[in-house]
């Protein structure tokens, strides 16, 4: 009998702490609630709104402030607008742009159109640029979008805004709180999603300003790669900066979706 009620205990023991693990020990994450579509009418918006738009695409949905800040990760492009005309008669360029907006066009969706030297991607001579396609991949901005944080480049560099708006787009969408989404399916749905690879090798992705995933799993733990999506600073690999990655994926996922995430990186090897 004294055999049979230690066992019990043990086993109300382990339920216990199991359940106290579960419930304290896994972060409890409860993502920000994703964004609504609002409709804007591009045809109705005036040129100071559109420049703003632009401006609220280059700090969000673009991602690109992720490498162009004061990092030194990529060039900063608040001058490049009067950078253009010495860079298009370059002997290094090899687009096909007459003039400032096709240049800033061409860079976003060619990015190895022209490379500024000390920024390509490693042993290629600063002939291939680490840059993504922003119209593709996880970012996806669309032909409005990229004109919109075109006109906001013009303006911020103080050139000449010669961007038309477009009339013939498809309504543009501005994000504001919504409903809470669905989860993640798949890790490489988040991947996609959160835009992972756009500073990160992993999966499909092809980024390379962040460090290689491939085989991370080869590397760390589960714990320290848990750590590394919820507090990026808490341990830098070398030969990277500090605040490279943003630090609100915690807020952007569930906690199965975290879990789902470092399941999936530690398995890669």
């Amino acid at each position: 009998m004294r055999q049979f009620l230690m066992v019990v205990a043990f086993t109300l023991l382990t339920v216990g702490l199991f359940a106290g693990y579960s419930n304290f020990g896994i972060p409890q994450i409860e993502p920000a609630q994703p964004p609504k579509q609002e409709k804007i009418d591009l045809g109705a918006m005036t040129m100071d709104k559109f420049i703003a738009l632009g401006e609220k695409i280059f700090n969000g949905k673009g991602t690109c402030t992720l490498c162009h800040n004061n990092l030194g990760r990529a060039p900063m492009l608040g001058g490049t607008a009067g950078l253009v005309p010495k860079r298009l008669v370059d002997p290094r360029y090899k687009g096909e742009a007459t003039n400032v907006e096709e240049y800033l066009i061409e860079s976003f969706v060619k990015p190895s159109a022209f490379v500024v030297a000390g920024f390509g991607k490693k042993g290629t001579n600063d002939t291939v640029s680490p840059m993504p396609d922003v119209s593709a991949g996880s970012i996806r901005l669309n032909d409005a979008e990229i004109k919109a944080v075109v006109a906001y480049l013009q303006d911020s560099g103080g050139a000449e805004v010669t961007v038309k708006i477009p009339t013939d787009a498809p309504e543009q969408t501005e994000q504001t709180e919504g409903e809470p989404r669905a989860p993640f399916e798949t890790p490489e749905q988040a991947i996609a999603e959160l835009g992972c690879g756009a500073c990160h090798k992993v999966a499909t992705e092809e980024g390379e300003v962040g460090p290689d995933l491939t085989k991370i799993g080869g590397l760390r733990d589960k714990a320290y790669l848990r750590q590394a999506i919820l507090d990026p600073n808490a341990d830098i690999t070398e030969g990277f900066e500090k605040d490279q990655m943003p630090p609100d994926y915690g807020a952007q996922m569930y906690a199965q979706e975290l879990e789902m995430m470092v399941d999936y990186l530690a398995g890669l090897k």
